[in-house]
């Protein structure tokens, strides 16, 4: 049986030692009385303790069973209910959500912490809350104050969840194309029908009442994009009072039988005349739901972070037991039939891959979160407005990046096993499959590497990217580090790039498409080595405290940069190969 502990340590060297979140939580004065370095602490043992003890012990059997649909009813493995039961009488739903309507209010800094806990115990289990908590913040940021009263305290205690329903069966990344339709009522309300597709959480049975956030067109709305409304369609209609009422005219019509997150009911949901109200201005309905987006591609981000974690973990372990051959050096364990394959390079290769890159996440996560807070939470108008370009710049990387690398991570993980990474009682081959979603979905990585490219680098002239830039090259500059001159070289052939695509989209149209996937991940090489040279600072004047973890974190610092960070040179060529390459052939050539 595989088996997931939280990796407290690096969270809190994280956390603590690299940004030193608790210091600027002091300075925020919104954070300042509600979360320090104890509370800080405190969470992180107890979602330690819950995801290890509650949720991880349920992944495989739920992957075995998977979640069953029935007349339209969906029902979730055994033992979820129970443990979903568990799980929000500690409030974990609502951890970062908005005190002035049931949240804790805790900083994301903290929030992707845990994320990353529960999406490396069980990923399905992590995705009914996931999105109940993205749909929060969109009702949060938009909705009128009679439904943030009304649905945000029941939701926050996780006895209702909520869902995104974006999809239909003919318009995925084009959402302009969009079919379901909103009709005014005379209370004010509206009458919401269509269908939509791959709504994750649509239907179970672990909550009370499903909060949906439905795209749709109101009569007469103008074409495309433009003409996006968001509507709040809950499954149970809402009285007076709070309590639920009649249901509502939605029905689940089918769930998807998936490859991976087989615990997770991904539904087809059909509404037919179901009662909604507006979220935010109408036809505007767009950016309203990017809130939410935003928010789950972060998320999603740190689901290949969890899945990469747990198999890293789960492969240093066997690596260490397992007896194959021996060193080539010579026998390491005499007394033994052979030594362990930890010996072997190549299964070090791919552990210190896992490694190197899973933490290289972990901070770059963290990172990101402290932007949130900032964005958030900043006292000055400045200092928030350059937080929040550097989130609009950096999520599509995190998302991207993130699932990317864990997959490669996961694929490791299975390989070290050999054979027995094949079998399904080890666990790596459902983190393979569990894994690979996270490239698709809340926005293909494609998808995410033509925004990074196209709307947050060139769109703006680089402005974003200049700003990042001179963050990176301050640290530099200012802290002692073996990896500064590297970094500093990294960074400049980003830039150089950055400056020949932006000179390049001015002639050929199809020069950000060609380009933008081996963007994202010279993008997110570069990023990690921000990371990993912060990380190797810490350690570098710390060494001496706690010999074995810092260590430990200059050796793997010093993989990245070596192994690692060298992908660079081979992204730079492709991209400058340009666009001509991928319109050799005509359509009937293929």
């Amino acid at each position: 049986m595989p088996e997931y502990n939280a990796p407290l340590r690096d969270l809190r060297f994280v956390l603590h030692e690299v940004f030193d979140a608790p210091a600027l939580w002091a300075r925020l004065p919104a954070l300042a009385g509600s979360v320090d370095a104890a509370t800080a602490d405190a969470i992180l043992e107890e979602a330690a303790k819950v995801t290890a003890g509650l949720i991880a012990p349920l992944n495989r059997s739920g992957d075995e069973e998977g979640a069953q649909w029935q007349a339209g009813a969906v029902r979730t493995p055994a033992g979820f209910k129970q443990a979903y039961a568990t799980y929000i009488e500690g409030g974990w739903v609502g951890l970062s959500g908005n005190p002035a309507y049931g949240g804790l209010g805790m900083p994301k800094m903290l929030a992707v912490q845990f994320e990353e806990m529960l999406y490396a115990a069980g990923a399905s289990f992590a995705l009914y809350s996931a999105l109940s908590s993205g749909a929060c913040l969109a009702i949060d940021a938009h909705a009128s104050e009679a439904l943030k009263t009304t649905y945000l305290p029941p939701m926050y205690e996780g006895r209702w969840a909520g869902s995104m329903c974006l999809t239909e069966a003919h318009a995925g990344t084009d959402l302009g194309l969009i079919r379901t339709r909103a009709e005014p009522r005379a209370d004010g309300s509206y009458a919401i029908s269509g269908s939509k597709i791959f709504i994750t959480g649509g239907e179970q049975d672990l909550t009370e009442n499903i909060i949906h956030l439905v795209l749709a067109k109101l009569p007469g709305a103008p074409t495309g994009p433009k003409g996006i409304s968001l509507f709040l369609v809950p499954k149970f209609l809402v009285e007076a009072d709070g309590s639920l009422g009649a249901r509502n005219a939605l029905s689940c019509g089918s769930i998807e039988q998936k490859m991976g997150i087989k615990a997770s009911s991904t539904c087809v949901m059909n509404f037919d005349g179901a009662q909604g109200w507006l979220i935010g201005e109408a036809n505007k309905g767009l950016a309203a739901m990017f809130t939410m987006m935003n928010y789950e591609r972060l998320s999603i981000g740190l689901q290949g972070i969890g899945c990469a974690e747990a198999s890293y973990q789960a492969a240093a372990r066997y690596a260490r037991e397992r007896l194959q051959s021996r060193a080539a050096s010579g026998p390491l364990a005499p007394e033994q039939a052979a030594d362990p394959i930890i010996v072997h390079a190549d299964v070090r290769r791919m552990l210190l891959t896992m490694k190197a890159m899973t933490e290289g996440g972990r901070a770059f996560a963290c990172y990101v979160g402290q932007q949130l807070d900032l964005a958030k939470f900043a006292t000055d108008a400045e200092e928030r407005q350059h937080a929040a370009a550097l989130v609009a710049l950096l999520t599509p990387v995190a998302k991207a990046f993130f699932t990317d690398s864990g997959l490669e991570s996961c694929v490791h993980g299975q390989q070290v096993f050999g054979g027995h990474g094949y079998i399904r009682e080890w666990g790596q081959e459902q983190l393979v499959r569990d894994v690979r979603i996270a490239q698709i979905y809340e926005g293909t990585n494609g998808i995410q590497a033509l925004d990074l490219l196209g709307r947050k680098v060139v769109a703006d002239g680089g402005a974003a990217l200049r700003q990042f830039a001179a963050e990176v090259r301050h640290f530099a500059h200012r802290h002692e580090t073996p990896y500064g001159s590297l970094l500093v070289e990294e960074l400049e052939r980003l830039e150089a790039v950055s400056g020949w695509l932006l000179e390049q989209a001015k002639s050929d149209a199809n020069a950000v498409g060609a380009a933008a996937v081996d963007y994202l991940q010279l993008f997110g090489y570069v990023a990690y080595a921000y990371m990993w040279a912060r990380m190797a600072a810490v350690a570098e004047a710390k060494r001496g405290e706690d010999q074995a973890f810092y260590a430990g974190k200059l050796a793997t610092a010093a993989f990245y940069f070596a192994r690692l960070l060298p992908r660079s040179l081979s992204l730079e060529a492709s991209i400058r190969a340009g666009s001509a390459p991928l319109y050799g052939l005509t359509a009937e050539q293929f």
